[in-house]
Order: C-alpha cells, then structure tokens, then sequence
C-alpha cells in the first residue's frame, strides 16, 4: 500500500506540471464560457443537444488524452521509467497507479465542468437539472474509461497523442456515424448510453445501458491487463 500511495503521488506530481496544468485549465474553460455566452442570450432548452458536443464528444475525451497519456507516457519518453522499474514492486500495482491517476484526474476536471456548463445553458429547471447531473455521472465514467485506454496507448507507442486522436476523431466521429456497429465500441456511445438511462433525451437511440456499463468496465480492465503486459516486455527488454 505505501508504494501504492508513493507511485500515485509521483505520478500527481509529474502530472501537472505549469504548461500542462494551463493547457489543461484553458481546455476546461472553453464549455464553460460558451455556457456564459448562452446564458446570457437567455438559455437553451436543449441542453443535453449542447453537452453531447461540447463535452462527450470534445471536452471530456481530449482532457483524458492529455492527461492519460502524460500519466505514464512521459516517464517512457524521458527514460525515467528505469528507475521506476528497477523498484522491487509488481508491475501490476505500478499500472494500476497509473490508471487511477489518469482516471481521478480526469473525473475531478470533467464533473464540475459539466454542471456549471449545464445549469449556465439549462439553468435550474429540474428537467433541466436532471440532464445535468446525468451527463456528470456519465462523462466521469466515460472519462475515466478514456483516460484508462490513454494510458495503456501510451505504453504500446510514443505516438499515444496522434493515434489517440485518430481514435477520437475517426473511429468514434467518422466511422461512429457511418457504421452501426462502432457503436459498441466507442466510449462516447456508451457514455451517451448512460445519460440516457439516468434520464437524458437523444433523437438517437442509444445503447443500452447495461451494454454501455459493459464497454467501459472492459475498456478499463483491458487497459490495465495491457499496461501491466507492456511494462513487463519493457523491463525484460531494458534488461537485454
């Protein structure tokens, strides 16, 4: 447990650096501002239309890329994560620091994001209200199911950044609009699965929401079953 603790406080540590943190914080602000912009011009009453945009589909799944990818990636590009695996401690215990960094990083961004960016746009009506909270609930389990597959990305390439766009931007936008099948495994679907089952409205029919659990849950295991292989085959490697 103590090495538990001292790997998630290394990792918190090299997490938000001052350009990273900034660049974080300005990602984060973008809903909210727009939020002020609409609130100003009197609301919307389709607010869950807007959060589906700004923060499943942009917000939530570029903070998580940042910050799952930094999680581990960055020790793996500066050649620090030698001294990490030297550490008598299970490279499984080493990965699941990672994840749960990445993941609480990004939840704790997400949810206050989220409800301000709902009730500026909304505002307090309890229909309005409901729609919120569902989207917080959802996107800290989407987030946190995104920023876990960033991590494990990081660990299999250096170019975690550009293929995790590529996921974000071709596999869950292009082709999640083309091809039904996709559906089942994107992230966005399920999260937008989960509003939907805590009370959203789309004029899609989403997944279920006991599908949508099931893709996040496999998404986070897997990634933590992926990272822990890969930091094995990293160190049996640095040893040759």
């Amino acid at each position: 447990m103590n090495a538990f603790v001292a790997l998630m406080d290394v990792t918190v540590r090299g997490l938000f650096g001052r350009r990273r943190l900034l660049i974080m914080l300005l990602l984060a602000s973008i809903p909210v501002v727009l939020g002020v912009l609409v609130y100003l011009r009197g609301g919307r009453a389709d607010a869950d239309r807007v959060l589906g945009v700004l923060i499943v589909q942009t917000v939530m799944p570029l903070l998580a890329l940042i910050l799952g990818t930094a999680a581990l990636g960055s020790e793996i590009e500066d050649g620090t994560v030698i001294f990490l695996l030297t550490k008598p401690i299970p490279r499984w215990i080493v990965a699941l620091a990672k994840l749960v960094v990445a993941m609480a990083a990004t939840v704790i961004l997400v949810i206050p994001v989220t409800i301000v960016t709902g009730l500026l746009i909304g505002g307090s009506d309890p229909d309005q209200m409901q729609t919120t909270l569902a989207f917080a609930i959802a996107c800290a389990a989407g987030g946190a199911a995104y920023a876990a597959v960033f991590v494990a990305l990081s660990s299999l390439t250096a170019r975690a950044l550009v293929a995790g766009l590529v996921y974000v931007l071709i596999w869950e936008g292009a082709l999640g609009g083309l091809l039904e099948g996709t559906r089942f495994l994107s992230i966005r679907q399920a999260t937008l699965g989960l509003v939907a089952a805590l009370g959203g409205q789309f004029d899609r029919e989403p997944i279920q929401a006991g599908v949508a659990a099931a893709v996040i849950t496999t998404a986070i295991l897997a990634s933590l079953t992926i990272t822990s292989w890969r930091l094995v085959r990293f160190e049996v490697r640095a040893g040759d």
